[in-house]
């Protein structure tokens, strides 16, 4: 018993960039788009999801294998081989829509408790969203403050794997009809209002230049070398797979109950108030447990992810004790107030912040085929025609799913 559990140990000790990559892609941001896309128009849009994955996957494999041939992270490089301009603008474009996410994600998290917990206080008005902010916030500053980054992975991986869990159980308790998920994987876009948004909205969760970048670093962080490519491809492909898995869950959940009834939701909120009186106090629990998780695993990455970026523009160790990377931590803990504060409703800022990290998604991919078309830096391991394909489409790919989630911003504007 006690080497099987070693084994698997060893198993998720080597899935970890891949479980980075899924905590920070599947949060709030996801929860809400993929159970608005579901409850607005079924299960047609998985094909969004699906071939988002494919092209995630494939292409966290080159960008780790870059990192594993040169040495280098993807920002870095950038910064070497074409100059400050170029990582200057990815990074600065990066950090703006983390901030923006951040606002967002905690939002959704706090709001989303704050409707569970109403039935269990007194007055009925559920635990305050700003003390929830509070909790959440202190827990991952906590966290952040207290550990390095594969001490990080570890928790990363509890809080996925929680996640993963209550989203699956959720869509298996209100499962739609098999054929409307095999007839989602036909590329449709609906003729309605923001059909297009939110299907940038939805490639833009799962292929942002972010993860990209994200990934680079990552790989370098676990210290792998050339010996471990094998390591890296099992671990994208698990990756892409639970990010298909976990948003295809949740769109089911939304599809299978709220699709029929004709009830459509702008937010996680809606949801869970619409979704309880239909699926019942049980399933709607484990569903906020869902949400809660994800919104956890999603901060984590979002809280550390300008001092890991910081970290790839400087070539230099991501160090979470130093006081620069604490300050930005408690910067991004502290935006999640703005909105028990001030008010609003961030759902449509988080959709147009998926769409807007597909706008720089091209740059990245464009700088990428350049650097891995170059024999002096890939050597054997220069990108082959199969490679240079998958770029060059999903450089195409990005670009047009840019305009449209562009085009949609402009409508709601």
């Amino acid at each position: 018993m006690n080497k099987l559990w070693k084994k698997i140990a060893l198993f998720f000790s080597t899935i970890g960039p891949g479980l980075f990559l899924v905590g920070y892609n599947i949060g709030t941001g996801s929860v809400t788009t993929m159970a608005s896309a579901g409850a607005s128009h079924g299960m047609i849009l998985a094909w969004a999801v699906l071939l988002s994955c494919i092209f995630t996957y494939l292409l966290i494999v080159i960008f780790g294998r870059y990192t594993l041939v040169t040495g280098e992270t993807a920002l870095f490089s950038f910064k070497k081989y074409f100059g400050n301009w170029a990582a200057v603008f990815v990074l600065i474009v990066l950090v703006f829509t983390e901030m923006v996410s951040s606002v967002g994600v905690m939002a959704v998290v706090t709001e989303v408790t704050n409707e569970w917990t109403k039935p269990l206080t007194a007055s009925g008005d559920g635990i305050s969203t700003f003390w929830l902010t509070f909790i959440f916030a202190g827990i991952i500053v906590y966290l952040l403050f207290s550990g390095q980054y594969l001490g990080i992975e570890k928790i990363l991986a509890l809080f996925v794997a929680i996640m993963g869990l209550c989203f699956i159980l959720t869509s298996f308790m209100v499962i739609p009809e098999p054929m409307a998920v095999i007839k989602g994987l036909v590329p449709n876009i609906p003729d309605t209002a923001n059909a297009g948004l939110v299907v940038a909205g939805m490639i833009g969760t799962t292929m942002g230049g972010i993860l990209f970048v994200t990934r680079s670093i990552t790989v370098r962080e676990k210290k792998w070398t050339l010996k471990d490519l094998h390591l890296e491809k099992r671990d994208a492909k698990i990756s892409a797979l639970l990010m298909f898995i976990l948003s295809a869950a949740i769109m089911a959940a939304a599809a299978g109950t709220l699709y029929p009834q004709g009830i459509s939701v702008e937010s996680a909120v809606d949801m869970v108030k619409t979704l309880e009186p239909l699926a019942g106090r049980f399933a709607i629990s484990i569903f906020v447990a869902g949400i809660i998780s994800a919104g956890i695993s999603s901060l984590i990455p979002h809280y550390m992810l300008v001092p890991l970026l910081l970290s790839d523009y400087e070539n230099d160790k991501l160090n979470m004790k130093r006081w620069r990377n604490r300050g930005i931590v408690l910067f991004y803990a502290s935006l999640g107030f703005i909105v028990p504060i001030f008010g609003g409703r961030p759902v449509v800022i988080l959709i147009a912040s998926q769409a807007l990290t597909l706008v720089v998604t091209p740059l990245v991919l464009i700088l990428m085929i350049i650097l891995q078309n170059r024999e002096n830096l890939m050597g054997e391991y220069k990108a082959s025609l199969f490679t240079n394909i998958v770029l060059v489409v999903a450089i195409i790919f990005t670009a047009v799913m840019s305009i449209i989630g562009l085009m949609g911003i402009w409508e709601i504007i």
